[in-house]
């Protein structure tokens, strides 16, 4: 009877020994998951032909969008023309309010070959934001928030074998927030617009910069950084 007590003693302890064992493995394999998901990656440009350069931002889009959204243009200028100026080496930019007062005074500059667009401007690249999507609610419903934001990036070399065609182009779209089911209860206009056009003019610059971004976007927690 002692030896089968004994026995079954040491078996629950075993058995015991197994699950604490499991639950500890499963637990730092979820921390080292979570440390893999935080990492990051350096990132090398894709164009690098704006350094050491004099560069103006353009950014079209059209009129139904303008209708709901008329500081668009004025925010992806500014904000984008203040990025590549701090992070390309040497630029020199064009200031967002010139630029402005430049396509105010001119209504039918997106008509104009691209070459002389850089003429007039009287810059070495013009980067040439084309947008052709923005919204910060679903289709059809003004109640929850999905912000989008998608452009056509395209970059005129005043100086290129051939200035009145694009040396690059890029595709840039972001969707803010990237949670689904926020509504306006959650959150206002402002915080969605400031959050969506945050995100679409960083990944723009990253086009002309080495940087450094998550290593899995999707899995990436910022708030676990600070």
């Amino acid at each position: 009877m002692i030896r089968s007590r004994f026995a079954f003693s040491s078996l629950m302890l075993s058995a015991t020994l197994l699950f604490l064992t499991g639950c500890i493995g499963e637990l730092f394999g979820g921390i080292s998951q979570n440390i893999e998901y935080q990492k990051k990656k350096e990132v090398l440009a894709e164009y690098t032909g704006l350094e050491d350069h004099s560069v103006a931002v353009l950014v079209v889009t059209d009129l139904a969008t303008l209708y709901d959204f008329p500081d668009l243009t004025a925010k992806i200028t500014s904000g984008l023309t203040s990025r590549i100026g701090r992070d390309v080496p040497g630029t020199q930019v064009m200031i967002p309010e010139a630029i402005i007062a430049w396509q105010y005074r001119t209504p039918q500059w997106d008509a104009m070959p691209f070459g002389e667009l850089a003429d007039q401007l009287g810059v070495d690249r013009v980067v040439y934001v084309d947008v052709y999507e923005y919204r910060l609610n679903p289709p059809g419903n003004y109640w929850l928030w999905e912000g989008v934001c998608g452009a056509t990036i395209g970059v005129i070399e005043r100086d290129g074998i051939d200035p009145d065609s694009f040396a690059k182009t890029f595709n840039v779209a972001v969707e803010f927030p990237d949670i689904t089911g926020v509504s306006r209860e959650n959150a206002s206009a402002v915080q969605i617009e400031t959050g969506l056009l945050a995100d679409f003019i960083k990944k723009t610059a990253w086009k002309f910069h080495d940087h450094v971004e998550p290593k899995y976007p999707d899995k990436y927690r910022p708030e676990l950084d600070q």
